[in-house]
């Protein structure tokens, strides 16, 4: 991956990246603001606040926004500084702890991921050693009602319609993998995976103009984390139950990769964490990468090598 051009930001943590209609970057950040980067020359404006923790987020033509607030659900804001409304707070009469990502099929059909049913945002990493599988991918229809279209993954989180509406993917972060739940053809109702045995833990995935599927790895697999998957989950909270200082730290890399809608690698962009590093959102468009991280106060952009 090329040394990374940084767009300074005013305060931490853009989860995820999308691209506006109006040629922005859009980015929630910790403590709640939703802002607005421009590209060329770095302008940052604040469009909104969730008053929670924004995390995916999808850009429509028309200028509205959904956001996935880990605290407050499905979200969408109709226009820069305009009203915020929720959509999806609860479902099955069960609210929504950790909303991760979303995307919009453009007939009102919204596809969304919650990572888990166990743990918070700010505790996330105790569902990665419980390894609760209790992620969920959910379809919300234009009236309003909402239907689980898988259940048990192993923290559910980016989300991926295909260009023809085929099927919908969703990344399970804490399983290496992708799945794929197919929306038309034969197939229909049914589920598989796309991509397994992924080298790092994926999280928020995009769509690029390319018609790949861009995917970041937030860091490389850890092998004590591999350890303790067969384990009962006791002895996995055991471990969740130690000393921070005590933990496994994920490694300081960045890293995306890209895949064809066949599974087959396209691109696998890495380098170490010097400049930018814990990537955990992603936008293409015509070669340029946008990337957010879990820690840096920035959004990155890279060139694609030619």
């Amino acid at each position: 991956m090329p040394v990374p051009r940084l767009l300074p930001l005013p305060g931490h943590s853009p989860e995820d990246v999308v691209l506006a209609a109006d040629g922005r970057v859009v980015t929630g950040i910790s403590g709640g603001p939703v802002l607005a980067v421009d590209p060329r020359d770095g302008a940052v404006e604040q469009i909104a606040h969730t008053g929670g923790r924004p995390l995916g987020l999808h850009a429509d033509p028309d200028g509205s926004l959904l956001i996935c607030d880990s605290e407050r659900g499905l979200l969408r804001l109709d226009k820069p500084h305009g009203e915020l409304e929720v959509l999806v707070d609860e479902v099955d009469g069960q609210r929504l702890n950790f909303t991760s990502n979303v995307v919009a099929n453009g007939d009102g059909t919204l596809y969304f991921s919650a990572s888990t049913r166990r743990y918070s945002f700010d505790n996330y990493m105790g569902d990665f050693y419980e390894h609760s599988g209790t992620g969920r991918l959910f379809r919300r229809t234009p009236d309003g009602r909402v239907e689980t279209l898988l259940d048990g993954l192993q923290f559910a989180n980016g989300v991926v319609l295909a260009p023809d509406r085929s099927c919908v993917l969703v990344a399970e972060t804490a399983a290496y993998r992708v799945a794929r739940y197919h929306l038309s053809g034969p197939r229909a109702g049914t589920s598989d995976y796309l991509i397994e045995n992924l080298p790092g833990f994926p999280d928020n995935m995009g769509l690029g103009s390319d018609g790949l599927v861009w995917i970041t790895l937030v860091t490389p697999r850890n092998p004590l984390l591999d350890m303790l998957l067969p384990l009962p989950g006791i002895l996995r909270r055991i471990v969740w139950a130690t000393p921070a200082s005590l933990q496994p730290k994920p490694a300081r890399t960045a890293w995306v990769q890209a895949y064809s809608f066949d599974g087959a690698p396209v691109h696998d962009l890495q380098r170490e964490g010097d400049h930018y590093a814990l990537v955990t959102g992603v936008a293409e468009q015509d070669g340029t990468l946008y990337l957010g991280s879990l820690a840096a106060p920035a959004i990155a952009v890279v060139q694609l090598p030619t």
